[in-house]
């Protein structure tokens, strides 16, 4: 049977690392069509060449307009539709106020929050016309609770919970499901974990998840049937202790 995802045209931002990457490669094997966003070309690129002639690498940065509109018009003039945004590109900045960057939380505003307004602004009259769409959005366990160590990360994306939460039954009357995953702890390049090793070690302790466990989360939420729509799925490293 036929996977529910198959021929879907999908766009990922972020795509060049990490949840994106591994959920690039998830989609692609359902045989989805992808658009692969993000800022780093090189990484863009050698995954879309990775994947195969369905997938189309788009250097974007979330937080320019013209290239987020750009993102979107390639999207539609290659595959003709958009049927999933997976806004994904994020940034991390944790530590105390007193010590921190204000510059700095500016672009993890506007990466984070700023930058998916305007990817789901982009999509929208396309989904809208097509009466179908799905919205689905990278928060963080950090939007639904308070962690006293990343202030600004931590509002960022309890700003994306409202956005989801409200988006969602604007929508919701024209076919379209919008939906948060929020993951802990997962090892990766946010993170500052990148070697294999490391990965396997903070995974064995059961402190961490997999770029793949949350690419697989992803998979599960896109693949409910139309009636049914997962608003939110918090997802945890086993013993991550929040």
């Amino acid at each position: 049977m036929e996977h529910p995802l198959a021929g879907k045209v999908v766009i990922i931002t972020g795509a060049s690392s990490g949840i994106g990457a591994a959920t690039a490669r998830a989609m692609a094997h359902l045989g989805c069509k992808l658009t692969l966003a993000a800022r780093s070309e090189e990484k863009l690129c050698a995954l879309a060449e990775e994947l195969g002639p369905a997938a189309m690498a788009i250097p974007t940065d979330v937080t320019i307009g013209a290239d987020v509109q750009q993102m979107v018009a390639k999207t539609v003039e290659q595959f003709g539709r958009v049927d999933v945004l997976f806004a994904n590109a994020g940034i991390y900045i944790p530590g105390p106020v007193a010590e921190g960057d204000p510059d700095a939380w500016a672009r993890l505003m506007d990466v984070n929050v700023n930058g998916v307004l305007r990817c789901v602004h982009a999509v929208l009259p396309h989904m809208l016309a097509q009466h179908c769409g799905d919205i689905l959005i990278t928060s963080s366990i950090s939007g639904h609770i308070d962690i006293h160590w990343e202030p600004v990360y931590s509002a960022s994306k309890h700003a994306i919970q409202g956005f989801v939460h409200t988006l969602r039954r604007q929508v919701a009357a024209s076919g379209i499901r919008v939906g948060a995953i929020a993951p802990g702890m997962v090892a990766n390049e946010l993170w500052g974990i990148t070697t294999p090793e490391d990965i396997a070690r903070w995974v064995g302790q059961h402190a961490s998840l997999r770029s793949e466990d949350v690419a697989d989360a992803v998979v599960f939420m896109l693949s409910q049937p139309p009636h049914v729509t997962i608003r939110d799925l918090v997802m945890l490293p086993q013993n991550q202790d929040l």
